[in-house]
């Protein structure tokens, strides 16, 4: 064998090895008992502080899943939930919620104007970036990348998180990106995007 065929070789055996040890959405249903209290059976939540989980990346979901169980995002009731679970419980709870699809959300229409005002366009006066750089024109995000969705996302919950991000409580975001935007943001921004994120659809 040459050398350009074993480094072929190798690494399909590499990526096979890796499509073996992905989620299996069967077992990630079985195991997603605990989770549907706050995250609904099929990961529509029907708390608005909770996030939906359906239709969202594997790959996000695997992420902030074990961010949780290091730590490096910091909830204490996430990083109990996940305490117990391994590699491979993670990824098939992953797959399956990314499986599911996310409900329809509605905007608040006093809000829209605004909100889709920052969503696509950001604010040139305060260095604040448009969330569609990122998340897309339609808030489906970008898997490759590990941006979530944010389609029909809860407000109450986008809110959360954009505070968490402007205070540094949350500080899991690839090269303080989140960080750096949701600071630029006043209360009033933040109702503003996250209802019309609730409504994109």
């Amino acid at each position: 064998m040459n050398k350009m065929f074993i480094t072929f070789l190798t690494a399909g055996l590499l990526f096979t090895g890796f499509a073996n040890a992905a989620g299996n959405k069967e077992a990630g249903k079985a195991k997603s008992a605990t989770c549907a209290a706050c995250h609904g059976a099929d990961g529509n939540s029907t708390i608005a502080q909770n996030p939906n989980l359906a239709g969202q990346s594997a790959d996000y979901l695997l992420k902030q899943l074990k961010e949780f169980k290091s730590m490096k995002r910091n909830n204490a009731t996430m990083s109990g939930m996940v305490a117990a679970l391994s590699e491979q419980d993670m990824e098939d709870l992953a797959a399956y919620y990314a499986s599911n699809k996310a409900k329809p959300g509605a905007a608040d229409e006093t809000l829209v104007k605004q909100g889709e005002l920052i969503y696509r366009a950001g604010n040139a006066s305060k260095g604040l970036s448009a969330c569609i750089g990122c998340h897309g024109p339609t808030g489906a995000g970008n898997a490759a990348a590990k941006f979530p969705a944010l389609s029909s996302q809860h407000s109450d919950y986008i809110v959360t998180q954009l505070k968490a991000f402007s205070s540094g409580a949350r500080a899991n975001d690839a090269g303080d990106m989140m960080q750096n935007i949701a600071s630029k943001m006043n209360p009033a921004d933040m109702k503003a995007v996250a209802s019309y994120i609730q409504g994109l659809n």
